[in-house]
């Protein structure tokens, strides 16, 4: 299976709103904030800033190509 920046993408976005997802419900299960809290937002913020970037990359290559 042949990976593409749109899918890739997809998975980062994915990936980065399940951390997000963790951070909130350790928060709520600790009532603070802790360090794996911090570090799930942190992870969250870099997975769904890098899916961003390749969805955006996606569609930058596919309209710099010629129709046809």
């Amino acid at each position: 299976m042949k990976r593409t920046p749109l899918f890739s993408g997809i998975i980062y976005i994915i990936l980065g709103i399940l951390f997000t997802l963790m951070a909130i419900q350790n928060t709520q299960n600790e009532q603070t904030w802790g360090m794996f809290t911090y570090l799930f937002i942190i992870i969250a913020t870099m997975d769904l800033g890098t899916g961003l970037r390749l969805v955006a990359f996606h569609f930058k290559i596919k309209n710099s190509q010629p129709k046809k």
